[in-house]
């Protein structure tokens, strides 16, 4: 299994902060991954949140421009699923724009990750398990997103702990950790794991920038764990959302938690449908929002707290 241990420490270089945002499904624009990048770390968005590959082609070009002399890369999130009926199409705009890095979701397509190596592109593929990462890893990815419990999205449900651990005895490649990161704090606790980076969704829902009205905003700001259920009801997939924002659409938590469709399917994920618009999904470390705030601004704070977390464990800045 082939992979660059250096890899890690190169994009590190382009970086202010070891971070890579989480694409969220609506949620994630172009002005925000701009923002995101401008600000230190790896922006990212999925390819679905433009409503048509016509506009995903403007949305790669506005970044790709705007980003022209920024050292930190984006990225660009690919659900490579069979129920995505847009995965060729955005696949070749993606090669058209040379994306830097590409997230692969729910699987992982060898002559996907062929296409975006072809050009020179990285490809990053999430995981819940290790299981599924040692399939990546043969497939040839660049990098592992280890999802574990409670992230928000489509989410893992295993310990960091046992994750890290046990995709570090193999891999030696980039790793990054999803799952309740929200301070700087967490950023270093990821990185003591054996992660190399801390991928961090859920705060950015808060954001100006992001895609989302102010009511889910302030439901972010004001919530924590205890808001968050998990259920395989809306896309066969594991996921978390927001109890409050369930309640509100007269959907019972505890009776949406017990469904457990058999299969996966993500096919209205970019439809008009309620899921991800007005059922709004957060993970559970947002407990730790406490403000909306611009993007640059809330990566400032977290890079205050990384700072002030080093220098308490005596690690040389």
């Amino acid at each position: 299994m082939k992979c660059d241990p250096y890899l890690a420490k190169r994009l590190k270089a382009k970086l202010k902060l070891p971070v890579m945002a989480g694409p969220m499904f609506i949620a994630s624009t172009p002005e925000l991954v701009i923002a995101q990048c401008r600000a230190g770390i790896i922006g990212a968005m999925p390819a679905l949140n433009a409503r048509t590959t016509e506009r995903l082609d403007a949305d790669l070009q506005r970044i790709r421009e705007a980003l022209a002399d920024c050292p930190a890369p984006y990225a660009v999130n690919l659900v490579c699923h069979r129920t995505n009926a847009r995965l060729g199409a955005d696949l070749d705009l993606i090669v058209k724009h040379q994306a830097p890095i590409v997230v692969l979701a729910l699987g992982a397509d060898p002559g996907v990750v062929s296409a975006i190596h072809a050009y020179g592109g990285l490809v990053f593929n999430d995981v819940a398990s290790d299981r599924h990462a040692r399939k990546c890893g043969e497939m040839g990815v660049d990098g592992i997103i280890a999802v574990s419990a409670g992230a928000g999205g489509h989410t893992g449900s295993v310990s960091p702990f046992a994750l890290v651990g046990e995709i570090r005895e193999w891999w030696r490649g980039p790793l990054l950790l999803a799952g309740c990161i929200a301070t700087g704090r967490g950023v270093l606790a990821a990185e003591t794991l054996g992660a190399d980076f801390a991928y961090i969704g859920s705060p950015f829902l808060a954001s100006r920038e992001a895609n989302t009205v102010e009511a889910f905003k302030q439901m972010v700001v004001g919530g924590a764990s205890a808001d968050v259920v998990v259920t395989k009801a809306f896309t066969g997939a594991r996921a978390s959302f927001l109890a409050p924002s369930l309640r509100a659409n007269g959907l019972d938590p505890d009776a949406i938690a017990r469904k457990d469709p058999k299969r996966v399917n993500i096919s209205g994920e970019a439809s008009q449908g309620k899921p991800w618009r007005d059922i709004w999904s957060a993970g559970q470390g947002i407990g730790a929002v406490k403000a909306s705030l611009p993007a640059a601004d809330w990566i400032a704070a977290l890079a205050a707290d990384y700072a002030k977390a080093r220098q308490a464990m005596g690690i040389r800045l």
